[in-house]
C-alpha cells in the first residue's frame, strides 16, 4: 500500500505489529520512445505489486537519480553523487526515526550504484536496523527471465516496454536495434553519448507482446515479495 494512502495514526498503528517498508529509488531520464520516468514507475509499481499483499507501505518514489551522462537529451535531471547519498540519508535517518526497522530500497536506475556502497555504511551507524538494496530489473530471477525471452535487452528497449511506461500515440520502431558498445559507452561525454546513441536504445527490440511484458513483470513482483517476506536477522 502506497504510504500516502495512510495518515500518521495509521502509520503509528502499523508500527505495532510490524517494522518493514519500501523505498523505491528512481531517476528521470531519456529511455528512448519511452516515458522519461520509467525508471521511477517501474521500482513503485513493482514495490506496490509486491507489498500489497502484505500490507507493507511503500514510500514514494525518489524521482532524482545520478544520470549525468544523459544529460544532453532533454528533460534528463541528474543529482550530484553526494546530493544523491545525502538525500537518500536524510530519508532512511527519518523512516528510522519514525519507528521502521526493516527497510526495502527498490531501485531502478543503475546509476544509483552509489546508494548500494552507502547502505551497510548507514546500516553500521543504525544497527537497529535493516535495509536490503534490490535492483529490481537484474535480480537473479528477473534477468534470467529477461535471458529467457530474448536476450538482447538493455536500456531504452522492449525490457522496460510494460503497457504503464508506453506514450499513447508513439509508434515504436520494429527494428531490433544492435547492442551498442558499452565499454565506449562509459567512456564518452554527454555530447558524444548523444551522438552515439541516436534514439537512446542501448540495444534490442523496442516492443514485445503484452504476455512477454506480463510474464517477466510477475517474475519481477515474486521475486521482490520473496525479500519482504525473507530473513532479515534480528532487528532489536
Amino acid at each position: 500500500m502506497r504510504i500516502s494512502d495512510m495518515n500518521w495514526m495509521q502509520v503509528e498503528a502499523y508500527l505495532r505489529h510490524d517494522d518493514r517498508a519500501v523505498l523505491p529509488l528512481g531517476s528521470t531520464e531519456q529511455h528512448s520512445h519511452l516515458r522519461l520516468t520509467v525508471d521511477c514507475i517501474l521500482p513503485e509499481r513493482v514495490a506496490l505489486d509486491a507489498a500489497e499483499p502484505l500490507g507493507v507501505p511503500v514510500f514514494p518514489v525518489l524521482p532524482y537519480g545520478v544520470t549525468p551522462y544523459f544529460r544532453e537529451f532533454p528533460g534528463s535531471i541528474s543529482l550530484r553523487v553526494e546530493t544523491h547519498l545525502q538525500v537518500v540519508r536524510d530519508i532512511l535517518d527519518g523512516m528510522a526515526h519514525s519507528g521502521f526497522r526493516r527497510i526495502l530500497i527498490v531501485n531502478g536506475h543503475g546509476g544509483n550504484s552509489a546508494v548500494q556502497q552507502f547502505v551497510p555504511e548507514w546500516s553500521a551507524d543504525h544497527p537497529e536496523c535493516k535495509v536490503m538494496f534490490h535492483n529490481w530489473w537484474n535480480a537473479p530471477n528477473t534477468w534470467a527471465k529477461v535471458q529467457a525471452i530474448d536476450p538482447v535487452a538493455s536500456h531504452g528497449s522492449w525490457m522496460e516496454n510494460f503497457p504503464w511506461t508506453r506514450l499513447p500515440g508513439v509508434d515504436m520502431p520494429t527494428s531490433q536495434r544492435p547492442m551498442v558498445d558499452l565499454a565506449r559507452v562509459r567512456i564518452l561525454d554527454p555530447v558524444a553519448l548523444r551522438a552515439y546513441l541516436g534514439d537512446g536504445n542501448y540495444g534490442g527490440l523496442y516492443q514485445r507482446s503484452d504476455s512477454d511484458m506480463l510474464a517477466l513483470w510477475q517474475v519481477a513482483v515474486e521475486e521482490t515479495r520473496a525479500l519482504l517476506n525473507g530473513t532479515w536477522g534480528t532487528a532489536s
